[in-house]
């Protein structure tokens, strides 16, 4: 059965050249050299700050495995993370609109890089404080430097449409980081051991550190309010902003299903016969498999832009997401049908990513950008660390991310229809 997966990775791959290749020719380029120049500036510290975090990611478990950490202690470790990132998110956010998101990028390489050392220590509190402060570093990646590229996107007068094809190029070289990474990072764990690949992430992270210091500028939210002030600010604004509301809706629940899924594909594409998971799929094609499923997103993003807003199409692209995490609860132990419904739900994944941020940049008031943005990630990280914590069946995990996709639909239909009533004839709502 792994041939399927192997197959599946090259098809891709082949339709994926394709249609980045029709891309090109189908959707205007951009010839602006100022705009060139912005976004490359962006796009490289954004490349190497998710570098840092995706060499990572691949052998986390078997490091704690192998110093002799207990399941429950890998659990309550993860469950940290997600916790810290939950409990400091919205300080962050706040701390980001005051004293500059440029030295919240900073602040990201030190917490991580700080992170990627405590695992050269076999101490479950010591790897308790990197999972901390792991998870304040990733609630300042996925706030702090889109606001900070947001600010300086609006503030040099580059045209809205094209803060798409940003957030586009983003999401298209963030899955060739995350292929090259993982690659990179067994490179060096067969090599070194499990805890090299956390070294090659640290030397990353002390890189993009240095760049961010040479050639960001620095912007801010509302420098004058305290952090309290802003925190208010932001309810306020989600509360007398039902757009907002909508979008911080679609967010937690899109993203709380996506963290859910990268948890629970493995089992659910493991053989039922099988009594473990390891070696019995080829966990590398497929999670390139999926990588490339998110490049076809970022591709598919371009083009519906074409035709439509993501105010628009989201609506069926998140309905789309929802059927295709029904495969395993409906065909459960059919690799292949369960296998092309995760693949589905990866080129979602790929459109989601850019239309979120477009959407967010049209929407979510500048004073407060960092601070919203990190507040909805409250209730995204309790979604997942409930999930973790209950212990339920692979079925009713799948059951309750159909459902948080389907509300997640329901919302984006909620603010197309808001949109709609303000702006009948905006190009905003073109169908």
């Amino acid at each position: 059965m792994a041939n399927i997966f192997i197959a599946g990775f090259g098809v891709l791959s082949v339709l994926c050249a394709a249609l980045f290749l029709y891309t090109r020719t189908a959707v205007p380029t951009i010839s602006d050299a100022a705009f060139k120049q912005f976004q490359r500036v962006y796009l490289v510290v954004y490349m190497l700050a998710m570098a840092g975090d995706w060499l990572q990611g691949p052998h986390v478990y078997a490091l704690y495995d192998s110093y002799g950490m207990t399941t429950h202690q890998i659990e309550v470790l993860f469950v940290a993370g997600f916790g810290s990132s939950m409990i400091f998110g919205t300080i962050v956010g706040s701390i980001a609109d005051k004293f500059g998101r440029r030295n919240n990028a900073i602040i990201y390489g030190i917490l991580y890089g700080g992170a990627c050392i405590t695992k050269h220590f076999n101490s479950f509190w010591v790897l308790m404080l990197g999972r901390l402060l792991g998870g304040i570093a990733t609630s300042i990646l996925y706030s702090a430097f889109e606001s900070w590229m947001i600010y300086e996107h609006t503030k040099r007068g580059f045209e809205q449409e094209s803060l798409g094809t940003v957030f586009s190029h983003a999401v298209l070289g963030n899955s060739l980081v995350a292929i090259v990474a993982g690659l990179v990072a067994q490179f060096f764990a067969d090599r070194f051991g499990f805890v090299a690949p956390f070294d090659v992430a640290l030397t990353v992270l002390m890189i993009m550190t240095v760049i961010v210091v040479f050639t960001w500028t620095e912007n801010y939210g509302d420098r004058t309010t305290n952090i309290g002030h802003s925190f208010s600010e932001a309810l306020k604004s989600i509360k007398t902003d039902p757009k907002i509301l909508c979008l911080g809706m679609i967010q937690s629940l899109f993203e709380g299903s996506m963290y859910i899924f990268v948890l629970e594909w493995t089992p659910a594409l493991t053989p039922s016969e099988s009594s473990t998971t390891s070696e019995k799929i080829p966990h590398g094609h497929i999670f390139a498999g999926f990588m490339v499923s998110i490049m076809i997103g970022s591709s598919l993003f371009k083009l519906l832009s074409k035709y439509s807003s993501p105010e628009s199409f989201m609506r069926f692209v998140l309905v789309v997401a929802s059927a295709s995490l029904a495969t395993p609860i409906l065909f459960k132990g059919n690799q292949l049908v369960v296998f092309i419904g995760f693949l589905i739900f990866e080129c979602c994944v790929g459109i989601f990513w850019p239309s979120l941020g477009q959407m967010r940049g049209k929407y979510v008031p500048e004073e407060t950008r960092a601070t919203i943005m990190n507040f909805f990630r409250i209730p995204l990280n309790m979604i997942v660390v409930a999930i973790l914590l209950q212990n339920l069946q692979m079925k009713v995990i799948f059951q309750c991310c159909v459902g948080f996709l389907f509300l997640a639909a329901l919302s984006q239909q909620w603010l197309f229809s808001m949109v709609k009533s303000v702006n009948p004839g905006s190009s905003v709502i073109k169908a």
